[in-house]
């Protein structure tokens, strides 16, 4: 991730974007979890300052949170009072590991370039009939925002078709209008799927 300018603004801005007024997506946490096992197994990728990941043990499941920033991971651990992994999404190489991934709001920043091989990545570290969640900036063009963070920005039609070509199954996709951290108003991809 060397030389990655949205990695670059979370090192530099972890404890400022930790000390934000951040809600979790409930309704999308609701829908995830619902058809997983009891106490499943979850990674969490890009966890930032932790909430969604201790949302996610209080409702009992075996919880490994990681990101691709030292410093947010930093700011997780202290929230959660565990290790978190530092994962640049490129070096996810685990296999039927897990029962869901969650992935909020992170995935955005990966180049568009890459994000077949990440999304592959991701449904090989699944077990059977494991489920995935992830949320995208969509509208206009890949490229920075005022922050410099990189954002890929696929249409639900592209998404859908690299989903489906990593072997996902199943593939739902929610466009939703809301906010972000940049104060913008914001199309989101709420994306829910599956694998055999």
């Amino acid at each position: 991730m060397t030389g990655d300018p949205s990695l670059h603004f979370y090192e530099g801005n972890a404890a400022l974007y930790a000390a934000r007024d951040r809600r979790v997506p409930e309704h999308q946490m609701t829908r995830f979890v619902e058809r997983l096992p009891v106490a499943a197994r979850i990674l969490e990728l890009g966890c930032g300052a932790g909430g969604d990941s201790e949302a996610l043990l209080q409702l009992g499941f075996d919880v490994t949170p990681s990101d691709g920033s030292a410093a947010m991971a930093s700011q997780a651990e202290r929230r959660l009072g565990r290790p978190v992994l530092v994962l640049p999404f490129q070096e996810l190489a685990y296999e039927a590991e897990f029962d869901g991934i969650w992935a909020n709001a992170c995935l955005l920043h990966v180049p568009k370039g890459n994000l077949a091989d990440v999304l592959a990545r991701i449904a090989k570290a699944l077990r059977p009939h494991g489920r995935f969640y992830a949320s995208f900036k969509t509208g206009g063009t890949q490229g920075t925002d005022r922050f410099g963070r990189y954002y890929n920005r696929p249409t639900r039609d592209e998404l859908a078709e690299l989903c489906e070509a990593a072997g996902f199954v199943g593939v739902d996709i929610e466009t939703v209008s809301g906010g972000a951290f940049d104060g913008e108003p914001t199309t989101w991809l709420y994306l829910h799927a599956g694998v055999a």
